[in-house]
């Protein structure tokens, strides 16, 4: 059976996520394209996805990524509001020392 990992944005993190599969699970483990191909004749969706989520928390994704399955293939996603919630963020801190300065000229 030939079940896919779609990393989503986080490709950067191929490498470490076939490695972290290939420890936990003893299969094989190939890069296809921004996919990764596992081929096992004994592991489920439900497991790799598993397994995949374990590796999202373990490196601190679990706040901007969660993962889910889609046939055969578990998916990486991102949250939709993540990098909007850092531009306000953002914005948020440069008012506030706007305020600061206006007040300190008073």
């Amino acid at each position: 059976m030939e079940l896919r990992v779609d990393l989503g944005d986080l490709q950067s993190e191929k490498e470490r996520l076939s490695s972290f599969l290939q420890s936990k699970l003893k299969v094989a483990v190939v890069p296809v394209e921004n996919k990764l191909t596992v081929n096992s004749e004994r592991l489920s969706a439900e497991e790799l996805q598993r397994v995949v989520t374990k590796f999202v928390y373990r490196w601190n994704f679990n706040n901007t990524h969660w993962v889910s399955i889609e046939g055969t293939t578990v998916k990486i996603n991102r949250f939709k509001g993540t990098a909007k919630k850092k531009e306000k963020h953002k914005k948020k801190g440069d008012s506030l020392h706007q305020t600061a300065i206006q007040s300190w000229g008073l």
